[in-house]
């Protein structure tokens, strides 16, 4: 008895990770919805979490991000076309002195002439002309233009475009590692929901016995021929058998709630499993095809894609060392005016330009040299993970093995366990039915058959658990 209150509680156990899952919210329009009925088989309740887990929503979401973030690198490669309109008001326009240009110029004309002055002298060239302050540009001014730019070769952008495809995959495979655990954690609740429908009927047949042996006691005490103590012990024997029962029921509808929440289902809808447990379903030969690979795990796979993005990370860098090559091109149309009248008649200036640059890295301060060797030195870190994540697959898939064959075992032993124990106390019920037996010996019997139905129960349920981990280890669930 004590080692079945152990068990009992084993949904709650594997349920402990899901308090880190984000709890939903409930609202008044959430309690009034009308609830749904659904019956699933467990593949059925693996489909609908893969669609509403909320775990499995935002990791197809990060996706779509990464999708994302690739076409806004991929703009680097294409033309960047801009158009400008601006216009300057200046309330004081600029004033700037420049030498006296003019005046020798006109006295070089009188000179040459021959003029003379008031006296009768001829004009002399002054020593020194002064200066003169002049204003350049009007009050108003406006202009528009487009501008194009195009990256004709950049090797980081280059890079880059080759490892869009590998950026989005690693995130893809992220979403499968997550939906992976969704998978297996579906499968071992739903079993243990489903190995739950054993231990109600095991203990339904047992109520169902300790009803009718009070039923007999009762008759053989009227008879006088049993005292009022022994109806008394089975009285409270079946009470307690009873308190069992709704615990355990309890403990089924908590397993179900989690179930919903895992799956990402409404808790206000039905649920029915249709999957049923059988020993010849927990024994499907999968151990006769136990070959895996290590590519067949979503983790191996992820990592993989990681050594390629950290690999193109390298290439990047090196390519970063030779020369740019960029096109730049620009066309405006430029105006002055001394009011504010650009779309009345008037000149406008049309300024327009074509560039080709090459930007050739000389040296940096071996800055790029370090970039290179702190990448490389990434790429062996990944190559180290990758060896060690090959050995604790190999570990993972033998320690499931082992599991496995060992609760094919014990599920084997304690069917049989059970069965004798069950023909025991019906031998035991017997003899107390004829006189022959006492009230201790039926009630040890029937404690021992309890105890021996407990025990199978458990080693039916770490049967298709174990079954479970070896799937999920191979790559194969």
């Amino acid at each position: 008895m004590k080692r079945q209150r152990n068990r009992l509680p084993a949904i709650t156990g594997i349920l402990a990770g899901l308090a880190m899952l984000p709890a939903p919210g409930f609202s008044q329009a959430d309690s009034a919805r009308k609830a749904n009925r659904h019956e699933f088989s467990v593949k059925q309740a693996v489909d609908y979490a893969l669609k509403n887990n909320v775990n499995v929503k935002n990791a197809l979401l990060q996706v779509k991000i990464q999708e994302q973030q690739n076409r806004v690198f991929t703009s680097a490669a294409y033309p960047h076309i801009n158009a400008n309109f601006g216009t300057t008001y200046n309330p004081s326009v600029a004033t700037q002195v420049l030498p006296n240009f003019i005046s020798p110029a006109t006295y070089q004309v009188l000179i040459d002439q021959g003029v003379k002055d008031g006296n009768g002298n001829p004009i002399q060239m002054p020593a020194d002309f002064g200066f003169i302050a002049a204003q350049f540009g009007t009050r108003f001014n406006a202009n528009a233009g487009i501008t194009l730019t195009q990256l004709l070769f950049d090797g980081q952008v280059f890079v880059g475009l080759m490892a869009r495809d590998a950026a989005v995959k690693l995130f893809q495979k992220g979403a499968e590692v997550t939906e992976e655990g969704i998978k297996s954690s579906i499968h071992k609740i739903y079993y243990q929901l489903a190995v739950s429908k054993t231990q109600i009927e095991l203990l339904d047949a047992n109520i169902a016995l300790l009803e009718k042996n009070l039923r007999d006691t009762r008759i053989i005490y009227e008879n006088g021929f049993r005292e009022k103590l022994d109806v008394d012990k089975e009285t409270v024997r079946l009470s307690n058998l009873q308190t069992e029962k709704q615990k355990l029921l309890n403990q089924i509808s908590n397993g179900y709630y989690a179930l919903k929440m895992l799956m990402g289902m409404p808790i206000a809808d039905e649920l029915l499993l249709t999957d049923k447990i059988t020993e010849e379903q927990i024994k499907e030969g999968i151990l006769e095809a136990a070959a895996y690979k290590y590519e067949d795990r979503k983790e191996f796979q992820q990592t993989q894609i990681s050594k390629q993005l950290l690999e193109y990370n390298v290439r990047r860098y090196k390519l970063s060392q030779i020369p740019t090559l960029s096109l730049s091109a620009a066309y405006a149309k430029n105006a002055q005016r001394s009011k504010w009248n650009f779309f009345s008649r008037g000149d406008w200036f049309t300024i327009s330009n074509v560039n080709f640059n090459i930007s050739i890295p000389v040296f940096n301060g071996f800055f790029i040299k370090s970039k290179i060797q702190e990448a490389k030195i990434e790429v062996d870190k990944v190559n180290n993970h990758l060896e060690s994540l090959k050995l604790w697959i190999d570990n993972d898939v033998e320690a499931a093995k082992n599991n496995y064959r060992n609760a094919i075992a014990t599920m084997d032993f304690q069917k049989k366990n059970m069965e004798l124990a069950e023909k025991i106390y019906q031998q035991t019920k017997k003899k107390y039915e004829v006189g022959t037996g006492s009230q201790i010996e039926i009630v040890a019997a029937q404690t021992e058959m309890k105890s021996a139905q407990t025990n199978y129960v458990t080693a039916l349920y770490d049967a298709v658990i174990a079954k479970v981990d070896f799937l999920k280890a191979t790559g194969r669930l």
